[in-house]
């Protein structure tokens, strides 16, 4: 079965929003942009609170919204490339979508009732990707950067 571009795209995004456990108990919600790119958003719970004495957002959070918009940001540049897919090879590149390299740069604590993340690609291969990713709260100001290299071939 082929799947046009559209709905290759569909189909990654319907994977990372609804289903992956993880993401689901995080609470990441996944919405689509008007330029066709990706975001994230994460309101702030009780569970996601790293330092209580602070009410701050905990650099492990951080860090999985910064990696899991790299991931979705490289693949969907990678989908891109091809008008057509055939669902049995989007499903074997899917299988094998993973991080090579993470880096998070925290520039400030985490405060904010939502958190927004973002992600534009550097460089596409056919088997590597690396994006640059941002997180802000809902106020704009920037929580943190991070760059991301995926294997996603």
């Amino acid at each position: 079965m082929e799947l046009t571009q559209a709905q290759a795209l569909e189909y990654l995004r319907d994977l990372f929003a609804n289903r992956l456990p993880f993401h689901q108990l995080m609470g990441i919600e996944l919405h689509q942009q008007q330029d066709g790119s990706i975001e994230l958003q994460l309101p702030m719970r009780p569970e996601l609170v790293g330092n209580p004495a602070q009410q701050i957002l905990h650099g492990g959070v951080t860090a999985t919204l910064l990696d899991v918009v790299g991931g979705l940001t490289a693949f969907s540049a990678v989908l891109k490339t091809r008008e057509s897919w055939p669902k049995e090879l989007l499903a074997r590149r899917l299988k094998n979508l993973g991080t090579i390299d993470l880096r998070v740069d925290y520039l400030r604590p985490g405060r904010g009732a939502l958190f927004v993340a973002s992600g534009t690609v550097i460089r596409a291969g056919n088997k590597v990707a690396v994006a640059r990713m941002e997180l802000h709260n809902e106020k704009g100001s920037h929580i943190a950067f991070g760059t991301g290299t995926y294997l996603v071939g």
